[in-house]
């Protein structure tokens, strides 16, 4: 029996994947659960539309995300860091800390999106992946600089 998998089953196929079963395993499993579809010209025809239209939204939502990740991209922080003699950082700069510098810039990014391997702990230009939907990745470039105290007047 032909049937259209309305989800992906293991060791089965994949969802929307039209393949033949024993007609057991369709009457007694699959169609009862409503894991699948019978597939007839009707059914066939209507799951290939909503295939298509469901194609047609992901190529403009991946469009949307691209652009955004471009304005992503576009954007550099700069975050002061308290440091110690010979430039030494104390605490480090997290993803946290560059979601809060995106933020302020007017750029919203989930902290957990951005792929940090391990904090900043030195002053200088780091590139710093940010992961975003539909497998689409932005860089930001992140500038560590000395916090610069201010100079108190001379009396």
């Amino acid at each position: 029996m032909k049937v259209i998998l309305q989800e992906t089953l293991e060791g089965v196929g994949h969802l929307g994947d039209l393949i033949n079963v024993a007609d057991g395993f369709a009457r007694n499993y699959l169609l009862p659960r409503r894991k699948a579809i019978e597939a007839d010209g009707r059914s066939i025809k209507a799951f290939e539309h909503v295939k298509r239209v469901a194609t047609e939204k992901a190529k403009k939502e991946k469009l949307e995300i691209e652009s955004y990740a471009k304005k992503v991209s576009a954007v550099a922080v700069t975050i002061e860091a308290q440091v110690g003699k010979d430039d030494k950082m104390f605490g480090s700069v997290t993803a946290k800390d560059i979601a809060e510098g995106l933020a302020a810039q007017g750029v919203t990014v989930d902290r957990r999106k951005i792929q940090l391997a391990q904090p900043i702990k030195e002053l200088g230009t780091v590139a710093v992946p940010i992961k975003m939907p539909r497998d689409v990745v932005a860089t930001v470039t992140v500038s560590v600089v000395k916090r610069q105290e201010p100079e108190e007047p001379s009396a």
